[in-house]
């Protein structure tokens, strides 16, 4: 295993934990900051939104530099963007702050995932892209409760100077460890990254990475609230209970980057099907608590284990051109991460109950399994025609 695939998954680390254990330190910031947690909640839909942005446009702006000195340059802006909110003395600088580490984000993971495939033989570019995410997925086992842990302890503010440390040490495992590109693969022109959006595959890929996505985190969002509420959980088991969730995305990414590495689309069907009966197991069942515990670990398993094929889906139909296609997946995930969310919210609101965000999960999923089997049915029918294409020209050239 090439250790620049190690020196990855330590930035993805470090950038999951920056977008996720803000959740569990609201109530510090705000009192901080003298705002509601309303208002304080607002620092993570900014920092998604920023995410959007990042990886369309820092992808698209740096597509003509070398990959790896982009990756540097990135982690530049993530360790200034939490030292900001570190430091920060006011609300508007703390929200300054996590927008500028959030603005490497997907950049980093779109343009990562191209270095990651690159580092290993082509039969192992779904596995490579799993270790790279593996970071995230530690990022919310284990660094999501140590982080809340210790700025319980001493402030929410040494939480943010720790994960400025982690991409200090990203940074110098990039520097040492992943080799720079050589020769035409160095530059890439913007014009020749457009060409991939030409394709319809790439656009059936982005969708289904909203729509499947879109559909666990729609469960997931206000998954404490079902925890408490309808299963009957204590305050003080959830983040326990979620850090089984997060072994469940461990153990989902992992297994679905070795399968996708078999057969990408098989994957993405199974995977997705599995998560949809899931959520239908918990929607049914989550005021039982062992049930409860159960459906959460498959939800984040089933859930998870798509991502290495979403993402090596879309690089492997945008062709010659992944960069730019790699870094409008991840905005595709944010995309329905945010999908998700709003339409749970509508359910609470309209009076469903907490367990109306698992049934839209659901319902978000089924579409996303939809949008994958057409994707699938249409790439055999064009590749049937191109070996039907080829086997015609051989027979008039003899």
């Amino acid at each position: 295993m090439p250790l620049g695939l190690l020196a990855l998954a330590v930035g993805s680390f470090g950038i999951g934990l920056t977008e996720f254990v803000i959740m569990g330190l609201l109530p510090g910031v705000a009192a901080d900051f003298g705002v509601s947690e309303t208002t304080a909640g607002w620092l993570i839909t900014g920092y998604a939104l920023s995410v959007v942005v990042g990886a369309l446009g820092l992808t698209a702006a740096t597509t003509r530099l070398p990959r790896k000195k982009v990756l540097l340059g990135l982690l530049v802006l993530f360790i200034a963007g939490n030292a900001l909110t570190a430091l920060a003395p006011g609300y508007g600088l703390a929200m300054a702050g996590r927008a500028l580490a959030a603005l490497c984000h997907g950049a980093f993971f779109g343009i990562g995932s191209v270095v990651a495939a690159g580092l290993v033989a082509p039969e192992k570019k779904a596995g490579a892209i799993a270790l790279m995410f593996t970071g995230l997925t530690a990022a919310n086992v284990l660094g999501v409760p140590f982080g809340t842990f210790l700025g319980q302890q001493f402030g929410w503010r040494s939480t943010f100077w720790v994960i400025s440390a982690i991409g200090v040490i990203a940074f110098a495992g990039i520097a040492l460890l992943v080799p720079a590109t050589r020769g035409a693969e160095q530059h890439v022109r913007l014009r020749s990254e457009l060409r991939a959006f030409r394709s319809l595959q790439v656009w059936l890929s982005l969708l289904t990475t909203v729509l499947a996505y879109g559909g666990m985190f729609g469960a997931f969002t206000y998954i404490a609230y079902t925890l408490t509420q309808v299963s009957g959980f204590p305050e003080g088991a959830v983040p326990w209970l979620l850090v089984l969730f997060g072994v469940g995305l461990v153990i989902g990414n992992w297994l679905g980057g070795r399968l996708a590495d078999r057969s990408i689309d098989r994957t993405l069907i199974g995977f997705t099907v599995a998560l949809i009966l899931a959520l239908v197991f918990f929607g049914l069942f989550a005021a039982w608590p062992p049930a409860a515990v159960v459906a959460l670990f498959l939800v984040g398993g089933f859930g998870f284990g798509t991502v290495p094929a979403l993402q090596s889906r879309v690089m492997n139909h945008a062709g010659q051109a992944p960069t730019l296609a790699s870094g409008a997946n991840i905005a595709a995930f944010n995309a329905g991460n945010a999908l998700g969310a709003w339409a749970g919210g509508l359910g609470i609101a309209a009076g469903l109950g907490y367990t109306s965000p698992i049934w839209i999960g659901a319902g978000i999923t089924v579409l996303g399994l939809l949008v994958i089997v057409v994707a699938s049915l249409d790439a055999r029918r064009r590749v049937a025609g191109s070996v039907s294409s080829s086997e015609k020209s051989l027979v008039e050239a003899v």
